[in-house]
């Protein structure tokens, strides 16, 4: 791992707005508010996924999801746009029979024209208004922004916008992350809307190393997990997977960039619906769990601003509390199912740091607790589930797990 620590790295000091403020938040152990789980990113048929967005929406409030944000590429769900129904596409006409009689006749809405039948797309507006509850079940809008450099996929969710935010490009990979998420800034700050992003998927085609992932500016949240084939969350003999990716990267921050850590999402990506199939990009295999007093966007996003919430693909958590002395996570608990949390973090050697991301203890108890040493630039915990995962992405096996969010003890 510590071949990845030497790069050379800028020598200016980075700081990110907001970060004393999320460290104030995170020492307290403040536990206000309740759960609510949510995918960050789900496409449909406004770009390439093969469901029609309403399937989509009905999917997610099905399973008892909280929240949902429909982020397809590089469009919101707005304006008029008509789909073709077609026997070598998503929508057949098998699936059109389907979502009428799902949703009714009236719901959907089709012309012909020259090349055949179509059919209308719902709106994010419709959709609310046919599916949003207040307390119950939450849309918030999202687009992906799907930039590309050197042969590199570079995406990046943006979650709450005002409009359509283009992919602003770049000559470099660095230049191109950072001139799309300062377009995203740069909105939030012209109109004062809430806005969000967290960097999509950096280990899919290698886009980015961890060095590069430490060093963005414009957001402190990226996918420690993302459900979608070919993703490689977990490496490869020659690459980093996600976890290592996000200890190397917080111990560069925390130390030799001056910034705030990285928090880790976990998502779906989700483009297929019609097979329970490793080999697709399938929904249910990675979501959040926000904690917050309301279920509403602006507290949704600040929350996962704030590090309040936590990542998983099948292990529920009852609480987990980052305190000034400790840090304690609690399951829940399920018959014939137990659990190894281990809390993660970088020791310091007096001014540098140890090994990035190294094990600082280990437990099957539950509530699992760690009491600092306090030599630990950082902690964060990751709960390990003996059962696997149902529907784990091509070719990455893997038991059921949970992500905490990291708690910065150095300088407090």
């Amino acid at each position: 791992m510590k071949r990845y620590l030497r790069v050379v790295l800028p020598t200016a000091v980075l700081l990110l707005t907001g970060y004393l403020s999320l460290v104030s938040m995170a020492c307290t152990g403040a536990r206000s508010g309740q759960w609510y789980r949510g995918n960050t990113h789900a496409h449909s048929l406004w770009s390439d996924g093969d469901a029609a967005p309403e399937a989509v929406v009905q999917w997610y409030r099905d399973h008892g999801y909280d929240f949902l944000s429909l982020t397809d590429h590089d469009v919101l769900q707005r304006g008029e746009r008509w789909y073709r129904v077609s026997e070598a596409g998503p929508l057949t006409p098998e699936r059109l029979g389907d979502l009428r009689r799902t949703f009714g006749p009236q719901w959907i809405e089709t012309r012909r024209d020259e090349e055949g039948e179509r059919m209308r797309l719902k709106t994010l507006a419709e959709l609310r208004e046919r599916f949003e509850v207040p307390g119950a079940f939450l849309l918030i809008e999202g687009e992906e922004i799907s930039d590309y450099c050197a042969g590199k996929p570079l995406h990046i969710n943006v979650f709450n916008p005002v409009e359509h935010i283009p992919i602003q490009g770049g000559e470099t990979i660095m230049e191109t992350v950072e001139r799309d998420l300062q377009a995203i800034n740069e909105q939030a700050a012209t109109t004062g809307r809430n806005l969000l992003a967290h960097i999509n998927h950096t280990n899919w085609r290698w886009a980015l190393t961890a060095e590069e992932l430490a060093s963005m500016q414009g957001t402190h949240l990226f996918e420690v997990y993302n459900g979608s084939t070919g993703c490689n969350n977990y490496g490869d003999e020659t690459h980093p997977g996600m976890d290592e990716v996000w200890d190397i990267a917080n111990t560069l921050r925390l130390t030799r960039l001056g910034l705030g850590p990285l928090y880790g999402v976990a998502t779906d990506d989700t483009h297929n619906y019609f097979a329970v199939n490793p080999e697709v990009h399938h929904p249910g295999r990675g979501w959040i769990v926000v904690r917050t007093p309301v279920l509403e966007t602006d507290a949704v996003l600040d929350a996962m601003r704030a590090g309040e919430f936590y990542a998983s693909t099948g292990v529920e958590l009852l609480d987990v509390q980052r305190g000034r002395n400790r840090y304690l996570v609690e399951m829940a608990v399920e018959d014939g199912v137990s659990y190894t949390t281990r809390f993660i973090g970088t020791r310091m050697r007096g001014d540098d740091p140890g090994e990035p991301g190294i094990v600082l203890h280990e437990t099957t108890a539950n509530p699992a607790v760690y009491r600092y040493d306090g030599d630990e630039l950082y902690v964060r915990a990751r709960v390990v589930s003996i059962r696997m995962q149902a529907h784990p992405a091509a070719g990455e096996e893997a038991p059921e797990q949970a992500w905490t969010q990291p708690v910065v003890l150095r300088n407090r």
